[in-house]
């Protein structure tokens, strides 16, 4: 090769050797002859090795399974391409270096260092792409239509430290298949977190089959999660009926309230998750599973265990990654923010302009401990819209035990929220401020000038400050 290519090799490769040095992908070039002409130092480090030694070596000699010298011999690109490296499974690019027509080399990157980043990273963008079709309020409706699971991650209402940490969470354990608890008191949302789960996870194309184990007799229970065969008992139907294990094969299986399971079921249910098959009732083969479970329940399963109503060896079965839901009165500072969302819900579905509670209300809101949690919350709108006038809701539309004075009534929704405060000094006066511009908002009935006026501050501050702490 003439020695004019080699230089220009050498002029790219030096150029960009301190860019190549920098980024995460790991980067190797290879000349004409697969001969390594230069690797990155994140690579180099990976393999075990100096970037300097392995200069010059033939580039099968130092990468295990590499097709780089195929590539030169080929002059084809691969892309996506999985390679296995010190033991795990990599994605990597390949490209041929091409000078008049004439391959030069080639150069080989590892964009994601083992599939489960992969997953992770296809994770993130499903949960991009939902944001920005919520965002735009495009219809999703057809997630159901495919795979039985309509709420994505999207449909969380929040911005409290302890959601923002739990959405990350869930993007975190949704790209695997590892199995989940959800846990939560009633109201929660606990098939919420389900749903977006799966919608997440590479399952998201395959079925979501949802089963409420304290919503069907203990006598029946068996039948509908491993289905039955023709004529198995007195009623049966003919030709029998596929269970939800069959029915969620190859996607998510949620088992809701799993802590109400009776005894003898939740045997049986070990048995199929240890064995991963399931045999129908009257049937004499067993077919194998390929499903993630997800697993809901408000009630304390070590309690359960301790009072011998929960089997132990089932518990450590479905508990490998637990996820806690926050009851509302742990997150008071979301409450203005669900409330406004559950008002123009039901503004968009009757056509009615959404009211706006008083500051009255709202203080008696955030002073009252929600038993019921986001679903009373929803039901209390619910009625308050209804029986609004003048676009106020007052403490007066407000459910009697809203509505009864107490001494802590007596704060603003700023000192309530403030007591709510925690952490450093920084992270309570930002909870501080951002409480005290969403209480002007809802005093100033969402107009954001007189909010501004009120605390003094210009408009293009104040919507600093709204970017600022995420305030829509």
């Amino acid at each position: 090769m003439p020695l004019k290519k080699t230089e220009k090799l050498t002029q790219a490769a030096n150029t960009y050797k301190s860019i190549l040095n920098a980024m995460e992908e790991w980067v190797v070039i290879v000349d004409h002859q697969s001969k390594i002409f230069f690797i990155n130092r994140p690579y180099a480090r990976f393999l075990g090795v100096k970037a300097e030694d392995v200069k010059g070596k033939k580039v099968t000699d130092v990468i295990e399974n590499t097709r780089m010298h195929i590539t030169v011999q080929t002059g084809k690109a691969e892309r996506l391409s999985l390679q296995k490296i010190l033991g795990s499974n990599m994605i990597a690019n390949r490209f041929p270096i091409i000078e008049q027509g004439e391959v030069i080399g080639a150069i080989g990157t590892v964009i994601f260092h083992d599939t489960h980043e992969w997953k992770q990273i296809n994770t993130h963008i499903k949960a991009l792409l939902a944001e920005q079709d919520f965002n735009g309020q495009k219809p999703l409706t057809t997630d159901k239509i495919h795979s039985g699971a309509s709420f994505h991650l999207n449909d969380v209402i929040g911005d409290s430290q302890v959601m923002k940490a739990l959405s990350t969470k869930v993007k975190q354990v949704a790209s695997g298949d590892v199995t989940v608890l959800i846990r939560g008191e009633s109201g929660t949302g606990k098939e919420l977190y389900a749903h977006a789960i799966h919608q997440l996870s590479d399952r998201a194309e395959f079925p979501f089959i949802k089963v409420n184990c304290a919503a069907i007799p203990e006598n029946l229970l068996e039948s509908e999660l491993f289905g039955y065969e023709e004529g198995a008992f007195t009623g049966a139907k003919r030709g029998g009926k596929a269970g939800k294990f069959q029915l969620a094969n190859g996607g998510t299986l949620f088992l809701d309230e799993i802590g109400d399971m009776p005894l003898p079921m939740q045997a049986k249910l070990l048995r199929v998750l240890q064995d991963r098959e399931v045999e129908s009732v009257g049937g004499t083969q067993a077919t194998p599973l390929n499903i993630r479970l997800i697993t809901a329940t408000h009630r304390p399963l070590e309690k359960l265990i301790a009072s011998g109503d929960f089997r132990e060896d089932l518990y450590y079965r479905i508990n490998v990654v637990s996820i806690a839901l926050p009851p509302l009165r742990k997150r008071r500072e979301d409450i203005a923010k669900l409330a406004d969302f559950f008002l123009q819900k039901l503004s968009r579905r009757t056509g009615r302009r959404a009211p706006k509670l008083t500051v009255q209300a709202l203080t008696a809101m955030l002073a009252y401990d929600w038993p019921g949690n986001i679903r009373e919350l929803e039901n209390v709108m619910e009625a308050a819209f209804y029986t609004s006038h003048d676009r106020k809701i007052p403490l007066s539309l407000l459910p009697a035990q809203l509505a009864q004075p107490s001494p802590i009534v007596q704060s603003t929704p700023t000192e309530l929220l403030a007591n709510q405060a925690s952490g450093s000094l920084k992270e309570q006066l930002n909870a501080a401020e951002r409480s005290i511009i969403q209480a002007a908002l809802i005093e100033c009935g969402d107009n954001r000038t007189k909010a501004a006026q009120k605390l003094g501050i210009s408009k293009s501050t104040f919507y600093e400050k709204i970017d600022k702490y995420g305030i829509s």
